[in-house]
């Protein structure tokens, strides 16, 4: 909560607008919430008097929020289960999804792994426990240290069933609250590996992914999450109770216009094709 103050409080100080009405608020995706947050900061210089208040805590915390009626918009980086649709309509919520970026989800290794590439089915077998030392996938003698995110993330459940194909982690996996704080934990981990969105590295290299063991491996990049090369391409979401309408179909029409997906990209997010971006703006 003090986040969101100091966030909103920036803003105040630095455009001098007065506020006079009704509070957007924004919850969900860690992996989304510095997007949020930055479109939040754009989105408010340019439209005085809109206050966006934007917090993470999971995608599963943001979908729990949107169906309870606690937050305008649910960023969320894996689409509701049936069980979370079903609750919906016992609600009387009529989800409305919309992808508001595009993300791969990286695999971050230590800058002095000597491992450069794995396959879907090396990742799995490091997820799952079937294999624990370096040695094994062409790196030192060395017992694998894993780290991972927590069950309420849609980057844990996407994960899960593209690399896992829906097997259990090994209870080896140190769970942690944030793509943040896996990216720290291997860049202080000579031995580590976890996984998360790209626009999160800092401090750690890229392995490549292959989809198979006969096939070329690929690194994250603009380029091969937007043509779907990169073999761990996922859409991001917004989700709202229902079609948007008045200040928050602007927000969103903004976020997708070519300028607020230009926020994105700045920060290290994949922007939609212009093409799939003004397909889904609100007329």
């Amino acid at each position: 909560m003090k986040k969101i103050i100091l966030i909103v409080l920036a803003i105040v100080l630095t455009t001098g607008f007065v506020f006079s009405g009704q509070a957007i608020t924004i919850k969900g995706s860690d992996t989304l919430v510095r997007l949020g947050q930055r479109w939040a900061e754009e989105y408010m210089k340019e439209n005085p008097g809109t206050v966006l208040q934007v917090s993470g805590g999971g995608s599963g915390t943001g979908i729990a929020a949107l169906l309870n009626g606690t937050t305008d918009i649910c960023e969320a980086s894996r689409d509701m289960k049936e069980k979370e649709y079903k609750l919906a309509n016992r609600n009387g919520v009529t989800p409305y999804r919309v992808s508001v970026a595009l993300d791969g989800i990286a695999i971050f290794l230590h800058e002095e792994n000597k491992v450069k590439a794995l396959s879907l089915a090396q990742l799995k077998g490091i997820y799952t426990g079937a294999i624990q030392n370096w040695k094994e996938v062409g790196g030192e003698d060395h017992l694998i240290i894993l780290y991972g995110r927590e069950n309420n993330s849609g980057t844990y459940a996407f994960f899960k069933k593209r690399a896992l194909q829906k097997e259990d982690y090994t209870e080896r996996t140190q769970t942690l609250p944030g793509t943040a704080a896996v990216v720290n934990a291997v860049a202080n981990d000579q031995y580590g590996i976890g996984y998360g969105g790209i626009a999160w590295a800092k401090g750690v290299k890229f392995a490549a992914v292959a989809e198979s063991d006969t096939t070329a491996a690929i690194l994250p990049t603009v380029k091969t999450v937007s043509n779907g090369t990169y073999p761990i391409s996922r859409d991001l979401y917004w989700f709202f109770s229902e079609k948007p309408t008045g200040e928050v179909k602007k927000l969103l029409n903004w976020c997708l216009s070519e300028e607020g997906q230009k926020v994105s990209e700045s920060i290290g997010y994949v922007p939609l094709s212009k093409e799939k971006a003004e397909a889904q703006i609100i007329k």
